[in-house]
């Protein structure tokens, strides 16, 4: 039996639009370096559907940790246009990303994804040198291969409007019909 790992590189390594983006972000050789989110969470829950491959729908999310070298996102976002330009690349540098958050602050990526909307959301992947995958995922894999749309704990309460806004504009309900909300309470009014 695959591990959740296992098939989350199952379904990514033949996906030739994310393993560009993967080897475009590699050559920048940052440290505690990730692609996440919806790179990784939809291709999950369009494989779980039974949907063709798509590519990435927005932006791809390039989250790394570096306390040395803060506000140059900028620039490595025009290093990955020109590495490769079919992508609309968004890095964020996760140092620096808790006072945007209004958090305390951040160790690496994993801790920064704990304060991520949803545990789905919170997953990231990098390749390794040897061409496999390494996932991130600190709330585990099992929200996302169970089709769960779940808040983080910050969302279930203090955020939980932001977590409800996400759930209707990215309409992840229409999109994904198997996808089992967890705040039924709130279902009725995202349909």
């Amino acid at each position: 039996m695959l591990s959740l790992c296992e098939a989350v590189e199952r379904i990514l390594l033949p996906d030739d639009i994310r393993m560009r983006a993967l080897k475009a972000v590699q050559l920048l050789n940052l440290p505690d370096c990730w692609i996440g989110a919806g790179f990784v969470r939809d291709a999950i829950w369009d494989s779980l559907h039974g949907y063709p491959t798509s590519p990435p729908s927005n932006d791809v999310d390039v989250v790394w940790f570096d306390q040395q070298h803060i506000g140059i996102d900028e620039k490595l976002e025009s290093e990955l246009k020109t590495i490769d330009p079919d992508f609309i690349w968004s890095v964020k540098n996760q140092a620096m990303m808790h006072l945007r958050n209004a958090d305390n602050p951040y160790l690496s990526v994993s801790h920064a994804m704990q304060s991520w909307p949803e545990t789905a959301t919170a997953i990231a992947v990098r390749l390794t040198y040897n061409g496999k995958l390494q996932v991130n995922a600190p709330f585990g894999l099992d929200d996302l291969f169970a089709l769960k749309l779940r808040p983080t704990s910050a969302f279930k309460s203090q955020k939980r409007g932001l977590f409800l806004d996400r759930v209707v504009t990215k309409r992840w309900l229409s999109r994904y019909p198997n996808l089992q909300l967890e705040i039924p309470e709130d279902s009725a009014m995202l349909k």
